[in-house]
C-alpha cells in the first residue's frame, strides 16, 4: 500500500488551515475537491483521519501521514535545492516550529530572520511552554522544537542548547510596599505574583525553595512573555523574570535563581535545509544562552 502524497498534502493544508475551505484556498481547488482527496484517503487506509469540526483535528492516525506530508516537502526541497531548481519561482517552504515563549521573545527569532534573508521559507511558529513542546514533535506538528526535555521524543534527534536562567524580581515601589522589611516567608505569603499560566510552575518553585507554599498566594495570569515582563515592571506583582530580560527597572529579591536547560529536538531525518536550521538556532544559542 502506498500513500499518494497529494492526498497526504491536502490533509496537512486541512490541518494548517482548520477549515476545508480555508485549505482549499490554500491548495488553489474546490472545497469539494478536497473533501473527496480526504474520503478516498481515508478510505484507502481504513481509517477516520480527521475529526470534521472547527477547527478541523487530527486523529492519531492524521496524525502520521501529515508528518509523511511534511517530511515528504522537507526531502522535496533538498532535493530542488542540490539541483539549482530552488528560483524564486519555486514554492516556499513552510517550516513549522515549537518554541517557548521566553524564548520567543528573548532570542529565537534573531536566527529565524537571518535564515529567512538567505532562503525562501514561511516559518509556522507554536508557542507552548517547555515542557510541552515535544508533545508537538510527536503529533507531527512540528519539526523542531525548543524543549526542557533532554530524552529525544521517538523519531527524533536532540541536542543542547543552553540555560535560560530566571531572577525573582520586582519593580522598585512594589518591593518597597511589600518587601520593606526584607523578603520574608510573611511578606512572600502576601505579596501578590504573576503567572505566565496554569502551567507555569517557575513562581511556585522560587516560593518554595524560599520556604512558602504557593496556595493561597495573590497572583495574576499575564499569558504573554513581553506583557509578563511589563506586568513585572509596572508593579502588578513579582515575578520569575529571564535575566535576559531583566534591566534596570527591576530589582532582584534574592533567593535562588532558576535554571531551566533548553534542548533542540528535531526529525531525525537526513535533511539540509532541517540541519541548516538546526544549526543557526544552536549558533545563536551559544552566543546568548548560559552555560
Amino acid at each position: 500500500m502506498k500513500i499518494d502524497p497529494e492526498l497526504a498534502v491536502t490533509l496537512a493544508a486541512v490541518a494548517d488551515e482548520g477549515t476545508f475551505d480555508a485549505a482549499s484556498r490554500a491548495l488553489g481547488v474546490t472545497p469539494s475537491a478536497v473533501s473527496q482527496r480526504l474520503k478516498s484517503l481515508e478510505e484507502q487506509l481504513g481509517r477516520v483521519l480527521v475529526v470534521r469540526a472547527k477547527p478541523a483535528r487530527l486523529t492519531e492516525a492524521g496524525e502520521s501521514v501529515v508528518r509523511l506530508a511534511r517530511q515528504i516537502a522537507l526531502l522535496e526541497h533538498d532535493a530542488l535545492t542540490a539541483l539549482g531548481l530552488d528560483d524564486v519561482n519555486a514554492p516556499r517552504t513552510r517550516i513549522p516550529l515549537a518554541v517557548n515563549a521566553d524564548s520567543m521573545a528573548t532570542w529565537f527569532l534573531s536566527p529565524l530572520a537571518r535564515l529567512s534573508a538567505t532562503h525562501e521559507l514561511d516559518f509556522d511558529l507554536h508557542r507552548d511552554d517547555q515542557n510541552f513542546t515535544a508533545r508537538l514533535l510527536e503529533s507531527g506538528t512540528v519539526m523542531g522544537a525548543v524543549t526542557s526535555e533532554a530524552e529525544p521524543v521517538a523519531g527524533c534527534s536532540v541536542s543542547p542548547l543552553g540555560v535560560l536562567e530566571y531572577h525573582a524580581m520586582a519593580a522598585p515601589a512594589f518591593a518597597r510596599r511589600w518587601f520593606g522589611d526584607g523578603v520574608t516567608a510573611e511578606a512572600l505569603a502576601a505579596a501578590p505574583f504573576v503567572d505566565f499560566d496554569r502551567r507555569d510552575t517557575l513562581q511556585h518553585e522560587w516560593l518554595s525553595a524560599m520556604g512558602v507554599a504557593q496556595h493561597g498566594v495573590p497572583r495574576h495570569y499575564v499569558p504573554a512573555s513581553h506583557d509578563y515582563a511589563l506586568a513585572v515592571r509596572l508593579g502588578l506583582g513579582w515575578g520569575m523574570v529571564p535575566l535576559l530580560q531583566g534591566d534596570h527597572e527591576l530589582v532582584r529579591l534574592g533567593g535562588p535563581p532558576l535554571r531551566v536547560s533548553l534542548y533542540w529536538q528535531q526529525w531525525n531525518l537526513r535533511s539540509r535545509l532541517l540541519d541548516t536550521i538546526a544549526a543557526e538556532v544552536a549558533d545563536e544559542a551559544r552566543r546568548v544562552l548560559s552555560r
